[in-house]
């Protein structure tokens, strides 16, 4: 049986759509990694969370999927791991 991380190193290399479409969402992987890893550092779970902010955890997944989440929601989740948001703008890549 072949594994999900063996066949995404396999498309990225032989499928150019595969690759752009990746790469495009580059940011959002990063930061769907940024929080789970926070949330982990600290030993909790998402049904944890979501009973700090108040929210259905699959309310939590979501913002941990790192799509479409707005500065309010990371400062609310930050909180409620005890962090706080810091923003960084950085020169593009040529």
């Amino acid at each position: 049986m072949i594994d999900a991380k063996t066949v995404h190193k396999r498309m990225l290399r032989e499928d150019a759509d595969y690759a752009r479409e990746y790469e495009a969402l580059g940011d959002e992987f990063a930061l769907a990694e940024t929080l789970v890893r926070a949330r982990s550092a600290r030993g909790l779970t998402q049904t944890q969370v979501a009973e700090r902010l108040g929210v259905a955890q699959p309310a939590v997944a979501r913002i941990e999927s790192g799509r479409n989440v707005s500065l309010k929601t990371l400062r609310r989740y930050a909180g409620a791991l005890g962090c706080r948001v810091e923003l960084r703008l950085v020169p593009s890549k040529g």
